[in-house]
């Protein structure tokens, strides 16, 4: 605990001044309010007719008080706003800006719908306890020992009776807290199953429509959302036992002071205990179980951010398995590549290779087509090239260099990847193409879009380069997205661009356009295509033949022909597909 509460303190930065003046306010507040119980039983005793004068001293200094406490607990309130919304501000930025850092292989360890849990639900859990802690459980031990100090000094005898009390309520908070804490594990796990199915369903909304599977996407939620329901019934049930035995705790102790407290005025004559000082008892009765009663929810509130804190400090703490190495090589020399003896695991120490024995070498402003089966680890071939992941086994090099050895930055700069599935951003179509370059210049942009053959369509548009695309490109067609960003790639000006199964949305002469823009106007550049079409890679210098993680050939076009293989197969099937069959 106190290790999270090291690491989420972190995040206070810029709000400390109002993290500390909200608990000097409400310690302010509670001095006042234990005081004024001590004015109104003088008040109370001072009433015997005689004079008016001491009445309406004390009642104008009660007055006083009570404004003063209202000011101080106005404070409070407002610097704790500042300060619980601000810390959680502050979170959500470091939790957003270690994501960034995060490569392929940390992402699929959370999973995305467990990290978006993590940046709302539990920051918003730890900002409410956050709240609470500078200002709540500040005023609850506070109110709760001066109440009692105020309590025995007008009556140690009467004061037993809440001294008593407090170790039930305090046995009571004990046995609640550890039943639920393991639920509330629970729980936030069926969130995270529930934002996954959330997530799945919105972003495959068109498959799931075209299939008709809206009643199976609804059971699905139903489901999820159900066992979230369960067991957070399952919790308030549990909590719904504090305030009844609160309530119950605070009236039994209310009517045994109040009828001993009267019973001592009678038999005393009013020499052991007072009207006015019997009036301090009850008021300094119901401060110290209402504290208790605060003290719970508080409680409650911690037991669950407690979770949420955990959570999110795993997110903080996590260090990335991809890190830029100390003196790092800032130069990509050229756009060689060199695999020796590479083999991948997606889970290190368990699985099987999604990668095994792989050499290769390719020279710079070499055009290399790569195709095989589903499944056959294509892409992840070619995210080891711009360290996406790191190779389990053997060595990657760029330029001669091994990638492990590059600034990560200066390395994905010249590896520009076109992955398969394009990405567009809400934006206009040239803020999206500078994600590419921010500083290029229209004329830049357009030749780009020229090379990727999206110019033609992007002229079509009433806004041109200003159409605005909408969240996910979901206003362009999916060849029109492949294009825009394989120019948005083309922007960066890379050593080695890589396109995977980027044209497969287009039709074969805009394909043959596009490639033979490549060869023309980047001869330099590397140029690496995955494909499903022969067509897309039989002018390739080196042809590679994935099959179960393997290269199984390799060659030209011609060399494999004659090889009579795999690729003599592919290529018949879809050039003589009906006569092949």
């Amino acid at each position: 605990m106190i290790r999270r509460m090291k690491v989420l303190a972190k995040s206070i930065r810029d709000y400390k001044k109002a993290s500390i003046l909200t608990p000097l306010f409400v310690s302010c507040e509670v001095v006042l309010e234990c005081i004024i119980p001590l004015l109104m039983a003088r008040v109370i005793d001072q009433m015997t007719g005689e004079s008016l004068s001491p009445i309406v001293f004390n009642g104008v200094l009660l007055v006083a008080m009570a404004m003063l406490s209202l000011f101080c607990g106005t404070m409070s309130g407002r610097y704790a706003a500042t300060a619980g919304c601000g810390f959680a501000k502050n979170l959500r930025k470091d939790l957003f800006y270690r994501i960034q850092t995060f490569s392929f292989a940390d992402i699929d360890l959370f999973s995305t719908s467990s990290l978006v849990t993590r940046m709302t639900t539990d920051v918003t859990n730890v900002q409410n306890a956050y709240q609470m802690l500078i200002r709540i459980a500040i005023r609850t031990p506070l109110m709760l020992i001066f109440s009692m100090v105020m309590s025995f000094s007008i009556s140690a005898r009467m004061s037993l009776i809440f001294l008593a009390i407090i170790p039930v309520l305090g046995l009571s908070l004990f046995l609640i807290g550890r039943t639920v804490m393991p639920i509330f594990k629970r729980i936030f796990k069926r969130y995270d199953a529930l934002n996954n199915s959330v997530q799945e369903n919105v972003a495959g909304i068109r498959v799931v429509k075209s299939f008709v599977r809206e009643s199976f996407e609804q059971e699905k939620f139903e489901k999820a959302s159900e066992e979230v329901r369960r067991d957070f019934t399952y919790v308030e049930r549990i909590l719904a036992i504090n305030s009844p035995m609160m309530m119950m705790c605070i009236y039994i102790s209310m009517l045994l002071v109040s009828f001993l407290g009267a019973r001592m005025i009678v038999l005393s004559g009013g020499t052991s205990l007072t009207t006015g000082q019997l009036s301090s008892l009850i008021n300094y009765g119901v401060q110290i179980l209402t504290s208790m009663m605060m003290l719970s929810m508080v409680f409650v509130m911690m037991t669950m951010a407690s979770e949420s804190a955990g959570r999110i400090c795993e997110v903080l703490e996590h260090e990335s398995t991809l890190v830029s190495p100390p003196n790092a090589v800032k130069t990509v020399k050229d756009g060689s590549i060199d695999f020796d003896g590479v083999s991948f695991r997606y889970k290190s120490g368990s699985g099987n290779n999604a990668l095994s024995d792989i050499n290769l070498h390719i020279r710079s402003g070499e055009t290399v087509g790569i195709i095989g089966g589903t499944g056959s680890s294509k892409t992840t071939l070619i995210q080891l090239i711009s360290r996406l992941y790191d190779a389990t086994e053997g060595t990657v090099k760029v330029g001669g260099v091994d990638v492990q050895a590059y600034d990560l930055d200066v390395l994905r700069n010249e590896v520009a990847v076109v992955l398969q599935k394009n990405v567009l951003f809400s934006g206009t179509i040239r803020d999206n193409l500078r994600w590419g370059k921010a500083d290029a210049t229209d004329e830049e942009i357009r030749h780009a879009c020229q090379l990727a053959q999206a110019d033609e369509f992007i002229q079509q548009f009433p806004d041109k380069y200003d159409t605005y695309i909408e969240q996910g490109g979901t206003n362009v067609s999916g060849g029109q997205k492949q294009r825009l960003c394989i120019a948005r790639a083309l922007l960066k000006h890379p050593r080695i661009l890589i396109l995977d199964d980027s044209t497969s949305a287009v039709d074969t002469k805009t394909d043959a356009l596009i490639r033979r823009a490549f060869a023309e106007e980047i001869p330099d550049t590397t140029k690496i295509i995955i494909a499903q079409r022969v067509a897309s890679v039989e002018n390739a210098d080196l042809i590679l033949v994935l099959d179960g993680g393997r290269i199984v050939e390799q060659g030209t076009h011609d060399s494999l022909m004659q090889e009579q293989g795999i690729y003599h197969e592919i290529y018949t099937l879809q050039t003589h597909g009906k006569e092949a069959a």
